[in-house]
């Protein structure tokens, strides 16, 4: 029993990687447009999915729900939040990217997603992602989803277990 549990967690990474589910996009990503080039022989459809997880009553949109872009070209996607709630609350996005096997093609150099946001109450906030496809993704994938849920913390950064970030 004790070796099953230990088995789940590469068994669960792998479910993940052939089916796409829990795709992880990583950590900030230095562009240096001098390392890349873009292939604008071709355009790759990325869709931008939010959500708010049961219970948080946030506003949370991306301004536009699509983009194109070549692979390889910097791009910029901008995320409005809104705290609809009466107190001071702590948020944190969390994103998944689909299929997951775009995952390692797909790089942010900036997102709201690195650090938890505190609004107060009827705050709103515009939030940049910056990011670009790498050209090393595969022909033929010309699609990504990403997907953002964004989570309460407002009890775990006052517990003192996260910092806020801000």
């Amino acid at each position: 029993m004790f070796g099953f549990g230990f088995a789940l967690v590469p068994m669960y990474d792998m479910l993940c990687k052939v089916t796409g589910l829990g795709g992880r996009t990583g950590d900030l990503y230095v562009y240096d447009p001098a390392k890349v080039t873009p292939d604008e022989s071709r355009l790759v459809k990325v869709t931008f999915l939010t959500n708010v997880n049961d219970g948080m009553t946030w506003e949370f949109r991306s301004e536009r729900g699509a983009v194109h872009v070549h692979p390889g070209e910097l791009s910029e996607a901008k995320f409005f939040v809104r705290n609809t709630s009466d107190h001071v609350m702590v948020a944190q996005a969390v994103p998944s990217l689909a299929p997951g096997s775009a995952a390692e093609f797909f790089h942010k150099t900036e997102c709201f997603c690195f650090t938890r946001q505190v609004l107060a109450p009827g705050q709103s906030l515009e939030m940049p992602m910056r990011f670009f496809v790498s050209p090393d993704l595969p022909r033929g994938q010309d699609s990504i989803s990403l997907s953002y849920t964004l989570f309460d913390v407002t009890q775990l950064a006052a517990d003192g277990q996260i910092a806020t970030g801000a």
